[in-house]
């Protein structure tokens, strides 16, 4: 069956913005990380395989659902199962979708995992690293009290410190080699505002 991905990225938006899921800053949201993510999932199946209709659906809805005292992983799960077999969606591939969303959040898992669900693992844990972060980091001082440079600085250093040993979260090559390339971005780019600020 051929999914009109459009309906399904639209009902995605119309879903996440009325979850309720409170956004951590005002410049944030859930629907634009879904599509990065989406788009990340895609690039890294064109060069690590996989069933792109279960990873492109699985990237979709994993992060769609909202529920005050439950895991999203589960309620994005629901959601796209509910979704889907309205639609007649092939049910083995419901329950893979189902599955690789309700293991996404758990990055460092040992588990055997499929290759699809290895792949929206990593497209995740892929958006806001690099320049994203950078950006985020300086967005989120702005909003803070006592705005600075220097403030910015220390907390895109802090966070290239705690997140450059978690390359040993992804699960393919091609994120490992996508998150040492977004690392050394980030690690050239204090280079140089160190030499610029201090």
């Amino acid at each position: 069956m051929d999914l009109d991905y459009t309906k399904v990225i639209k009902y995605v938006e119309e879903v996440t913005k009325q979850n309720g899921r409170p956004d951590n800053y005002p410049f944030r949201s859930r629907f634009d990380h879904i599509m990065r993510v989406y788009r990340w999932a895609i690039k890294i199946q064109s060069k690590e395989g996989g069933d792109l209709d279960i990873i492109s659906l699985a990237a979709l809805f994993h992060d769609a659902g909202w529920e005050e005292d439950r895991p999203h992983w589960e309620v994005s799960a629901e959601i796209a199962v509910e979704y889907l077999a309205e639609l007649d969606y092939d049910v083995a591939k419901i329950g893979r979708i189902g599955e690789i969303i309700m293991r996404h959040n758990d990055k460092d898992t040992t588990d055997d995992l499929s290759l699809e669900c290895r792949v929206v693992m990593d497209a995740d844990l892929l958006d806001e690293v690099g320049a994203m972060s950078i950006l985020w980091d300086s967005m989120a001082t702005a909003c803070e009290d006592e705005a600075s440079y220097k403030k910015a600085y220390y907390r895109i250093k802090n966070y290239y410190r705690i997140n450059q040993p978690k390359i040993s979260r992804c699960k393919t090559a091609t994120g490992r080699v996508e998150y040492s390339k977004r690392m050394k971005a980030i690690g050239d780019f204090l280079n140089e505002l160190e030499r610029e600020l201090f």
